[in-house]
């Protein structure tokens, strides 16, 4: 059983605002989350393709488009009936084969780590802590105010910045990794994209 809405969407989607203070970071921690900052705010535009792999090891696939701020859109290939479309304000995870859509207000969900028209990463309060690896820098974060320890860990390259990929850990302890492909910045993208789903209009992809 594929499990994309109770990990990504469960964990990452329907999360809850935080209220606990900022953690302190070392100057060189802190340096680094604001190169990673400057690097995210840089970004008004991205597109690309995705792999997905659930905790079952099933893998699926798809391609994603961001507009910022606080736009976007991933749509999964059959026979994932998974789409999921933000406009700015809403977070729409809508299922074609079912026919369903679950929506989220945009501002209570982490989203604005990626979506933000103005990331401060070293100021965020989702952020619980960073790792280095020999080609890699991971920023782990929270989706819930309730949390004490990161369910979200974002991973970017070293030491040409780029996003790479994000892991979510759902309440069973069970991880979902999403791995970006053949990403494109600054280009343009049709507003169209980022209509929210009509639960009418849903239409079944070829093999749901």
């Amino acid at each position: 059983m594929r499990r994309f809405a109770l990990t990504f969407a469960a964990a990452l989607l329907a999360a809850q605002p935080l209220f606990a203070a900022p953690i302190t970071y070392s100057a060189a921690d802190r340096a680094e989350l604001d190169r990673v900052s400057a690097y995210l705010n840089s970004i008004r535009t991205m597109k690309g393709g995705f792999v997905q792999i659930d905790p079952n090891g099933d893998v699926d696939q798809g391609n994603f488009d961001i507009s910022k701020p606080g736009r976007m859109r991933f749509e999964y290939k059959p026979p994932a009936p998974t789409l999921i479309v933000s406009d700015g304000k809403t977070v729409a995870v809508a299922n074609t084969q079912l026919k369903t859509i679950d929506s989220y207000p945009l501002d209570q969900t982490p989203l604005d780590l990626i979506l933000g028209d103005s990331i401060d990463l070293a100021g965020s309060h989702e952020i619980v802590g960073v790792a280095r690896q020999q080609d890699s820098f991971i920023v782990k974060a929270r989706s819930r105010g309730g949390r004490t320890q990161g369910n979200i860990t974002l991973t970017f390259s070293e030491p040409e910045l780029e996003l790479r990929q994000w892991t979510v850990i759902d309440n069973q302890g069970l991880s979902t990794t999403v791995a970006l492909r053949n990403v494109q910045t600054g280009i343009d993208i049709p507003a169209s994209l980022f209509v929210l789903p009509d639960k009418a209009a849903l239409k079944p992809k070829p093999n749901d």
